[in-house]
């Protein structure tokens, strides 16, 4: 089972946000909450507020039977895209505008377990008798 977290127009250019996402890609969610954790950039910041919206949509999708900690969950995928910029202009000299581009960007964050379910198991046994 897998949780999805999105976290959209974060303030940040989206290549700096990549550096951070792509050290916590594959990871195991402790290890990957720790490499954010002691991160300087500001950029983790954001990152370990969406990872651990990703944790609770898990623990929520599964109807709080399961507690994260006992599945193994891993950060299946992680992805940023770049959003829309707001402009804006600086004077320069001998009468010119010099452009400043304030970029921003999209996170999107999925957990999945690596141990399986004990009611996906069950839910599949009955799928196969079914048919």
């Amino acid at each position: 089972m897998e949780a999805r977290a999105r976290m959209k127009n974060v303030p940040l250019s989206a290549r700096k946000m990549r550096f951070v996402v792509d050290s916590i890609r594959g990871k195991s969610v402790e290890n990957a909450l720790n490499i954010l954790k002691f991160s300087k950039r500001e950029a983790s910041e954001w990152c370990e507020k969406l990872l651990l919206s990703a944790i609770a949509n898990w623990e929520n999708k599964t109807e709080n039977a399961y507690s994260a900690d006992e599945y193994g969950l891993v950060v299946s995928e992680a992805f940023v895209d770049s959003a829309s910029s707001l402009k804006r202009f600086r004077p320069a000299p001998h009468g010119r505008a010099h452009r400043i581009r304030k970029r921003q960007n999209h996170v999107t964050l999925v957990v999945s377990n690596s141990k399986e379910l004990e009611n996906e198991n069950a839910s599949s046994v009955e799928e196969s008798t079914e048919e």
